[in-house]
């Protein structure tokens, strides 16, 4: 059976309900957030936690040294001989994330791009989001059409696949509109001020079970130079509330303005993700207005996917 995709923004629910719905039809789940993949930092990226991942078995969650760069075409190459193992075992693969293009990745595939260069990198780090943008839209006019170009990350790789190709990325990315879904999923939808208010909630949350001593330990293990004077920011280092709890930390922000600068970045990346997802028309959408239990969710998934159930045991819970 093809790989089946629960996504959606920020908080919305996405793991809770991966989970349930292993356990009730016999999967196994794949990670496809992008800061998830990197080892540390499980607070900050809101990993499911190890109790969750011993219920079922979960795969590519701290996969990736912090120091590494993972792009989309290297998650691609990471997921897919984990999926194509889990369903030659008779198991379903379930991709559980929020990261628009690493999903795509697997339901599309990608075009044959560039990998990322480190010192190009380096020199767009340098430069404004409107720099960029600018110099994206005069190498490619159509990238406001497949690019959130209020979105830094993703401006910069399609600058950056512009300059190393010296062809506009939206040419080599249009097999993402001529190519079928390697698989089906879902889209979890929630009202956005219900959403934010789950964002804002969950902020709390992480600072409740230990968030600041985690950033402390995390910035404690990165106390010495970059090897190179180009070597640009990790890309884990992007990972939301990041930056605004080190500020906290070396008494820039009061904790109650960190908290609130934090809480706003997580707003926007959640109305950014609901964007990107809107435009996947293969996905079903499961309207939440609530706090549903995962189950009564799961029951709207299977009445959609029935075929879901077919010929597939449940994996017995290991709980008690």
């Amino acid at each position: 059976m093809p790989p089946f995709f629960i996504t959606g923004p920020t908080a919305s629910g996405k793991s809770a309900i991966a989970l349930a719905l292993a356990e009730k039809v016999g999967g196994e789940i794949v990670n496809g957030d992008a800061f998830q993949l990197y080892q540390g930092l499980d607070l900050l990226t809101a990993k499911p936690s190890r109790a969750d991942r011993s219920r079922v078995p979960h795969h590519l969650y701290d996969s990736v040294p912090p120091t590494d760069s993972c792009d989309a075409q290297r998650y691609r190459e990471l997921a897919l001989p984990i999926i194509a193992d889990i369903a030659a075992r008779g198991k379903l693969p379930i991709i559980v994330g929020g990261s628009g293009l690493y999903i795509k990745a697997l339901s599309h595939g990608l075009a044959d791009l560039p990998r990322g260069d480190d010192r190009l990198r380096a020199q767009l780090n340098a430069l404004t989001l409107d720099a960029m943008v600018a110099q994206l839209l005069s190498l490619d006019p159509q990238a406001g059409e497949n690019v959130p170009l209020a979105n830094p990350r993703y401006v910069q790789r399609a600058l950056e696949i512009c300059l190393l190709t010296g062809q506009p990325q939206s040419a080599l990315r249009q097999n993402f509109a001529q190519t079928e879904p390697a698989g089906q999923g879902v889209l979890l939808q929630w009202p956005r001020e219900t959403l934010y208010d789950r964002t804002d909630q969950r902020v709390h949350d992480m600072l409740a079970a230990g968030l600041l001593n985690e950033i402390r330990a995390y910035n404690a293990s990165r106390s010495h130079p970059p090897a190179a004077p180009w070597q640009p920011e990790l890309p884990f280092e992007k990972a939301i509330g990041l930056k605004e709890m080190q500020a906290h930390l070396a008494g820039q922000l009061s904790l109650a303005d960190a908290i609130s600068a934090m809480q706003q970045s997580t707003r926007r990346y959640a109305k950014r993700q609901s964007t990107w997802f809107k435009r996947e028309r293969w996905l079903q959408t499961i309207c939440l207005d609530s706090n549903p239990a995962a189950e009564s969710v799961i029951c709207q998934i299977l009445d959609l996917f029935p075929c879901l159930t077919s010929s597939r045991p449940p994996i017995p819970s290991q709980s008690t």
